[in-house]
């Protein structure tokens, strides 16, 4: 997991450099797709989305897609939303949401907007593990970068000659 900071852009830099965008507010990156095309083979999907043709079957065999459209061939059809929804549970796995949790709320997500109190549920809850693992994760960092401070500044004294351990 990354975790990023944005800087404020003054006044007199912003006709210069554009504001940077906040990536945890903004709407998900739309995967790289031709201007008006709305059906993808698997294949295609694969090279949009980096996952392998097996992962996007079993999404599908344990419900955590809908039902994918099928050519008059049998080959699977995917479309924008289809993508659209990729990009989510790419998120959702990010965060660490166990894949029976993701089934689950695709289940809600197909039940409607009577499911909306459950699907909040689950998000916040999902939140606040990922609030606990970034602040799991700073303390992580903080005892790191002690340790190289540490060293570092022991190999500035061997350098020196000041200490030969």
């Amino acid at each position: 997991m990354t975790v990023m900071h944005s800087t404020a852009v003054t006044a007199a830099d912003s006709d210069a450099v554009p504001a940077p965008v906040d990536a945890c507010s903004a709407p998900p990156r739309r995967h790289p797709r031709p201007d008006g095309q709305d059906r993808y083979t698997i294949s295609e999907v694969v090279a949009f989305t980096g996952l392998s043709a097996h992962t996007l079957r079993w999404y599908e065999r344990i419900g955590l897609m809908s039902h994918i459209d099928r050519s008059h061939t049998g080959q699977r059809r995917y479309c924008n939303r289809d993508l659209d929804w990729l990009d989510l549970v790419g998120k959702l796995r990010l965060t660490g949401m166990p894949v029976a949790d993701m089934v689950r709320y695709a289940e809600l997500v197909r039940a409607g907007e009577n499911t909306y109190g459950e699907r909040h549920a689950l998000l916040e809850a999902t939140r606040h593990d990922v609030v606990a693992r970034i602040a799991e994760l700073q303390d992580t960092l903080a005892v790191l970068d002690r340790k190289i401070s540490f060293y570092a500044d022991g190999r500035r004294h061997d350098l020196e000659g000041e200490s030969a351990r």
